[in-house]
């Protein structure tokens, strides 16, 4: 069945990458593995911090973005039950395995000085929360069992969501694809998410053929060679 399996990578946006890179690997204990110029985008940094051999949290730093204003509310919730613009990512939650696990996290924040709250039990999981730099509001989470959607979808907010019946049932069971392959661009529909490039570069760059923007864009080289044994 194509769909993502989970979270390779989360991308954050850094004024200061070190900041972010001492925060999550000295507070947060995620080893860092990579660090390098971004790929096609000039005087961009890009680090990744490991949180298993097959997810990762990452930093972006780019020239200027330390003159962006940060806004709570607009920009940034700041925490969990505050809004922010549609678009913008809430907070992010981190997973460890168990109780023990949350706990040990918890306590190795606040020794860096960190306040933190929780835990907290929400029924579908058990969760503690914090800041991170630049206004980052995160939580770490754990569940005993996976989330039951028998338990867990409310009928009652299914209709304030503006979802009927027959599309939740869609919902909780999304029809498998099992179309031709490779499918090629779709024509340009204005009424479909689209990346916001300039409109002519971004019309050409669908229209290629994907073996070539593919050729054409991939950085496949790790910055620092390997060492001979």
């Amino acid at each position: 069945m194509a769909q993502p399996t989970g979270i390779h990578h989360l991308a954050f946006m850094a004024g200061d990458i070190k900041k972010h890179i001492a925060f999550f690997s000295d507070v947060m204990g995620c080893p860092l593995v990579a660090l390098f110029d971004m790929h096609g985008v000039p005087g961009a940094l890009h680090a990744f911090l490991r949180l298993n051999d097959h997810s990762y949290f990452s930093i972006v730093q780019m020239p200027g973005v330390g003159d962006i204003p940060s806004e709570i509310g607009r920009t940034h919730a700041g925490r969990g039950e505050n809004p922010s613009a549609a678009g913008t990512l809430q907070h992010v939650a981190f997973n460890v395995d168990d109780d023990a696990q949350l706990l040990a996290i918890r306590d190795r924040i606040r020794s860096r000085g960190i306040n933190v709250i929780g835990p907290i039990e929400h029924g579908m999981c058990k969760s503690i929360y914090f800041a991170g730099p630049d206004n980052m509001a995160l939580e770490v989470a754990t569940s005993a069992a996976a989330i039951d959607p028998e338990q867990w979808i409310d009928p009652a907010v299914l209709a304030k969501a503006g979802i009927s019946d027959s599309e939740a049932a869609g919902f909780k069971a999304p029809a498998p694809y099992s179309g031709p392959s490779p499918v090629p661009q779709p024509p340009y529909d204005a009424a479909k998410p689209h990346m916001p490039y300039p409109d002519a570069v971004y019309r050409k760059m669908i229209a290629l053929p994907d073996e070539v923007l593919t050729k054409r864009s991939s950085f496949a080289e790790p910055p620092v060679k390997a060492k001979l044994s």
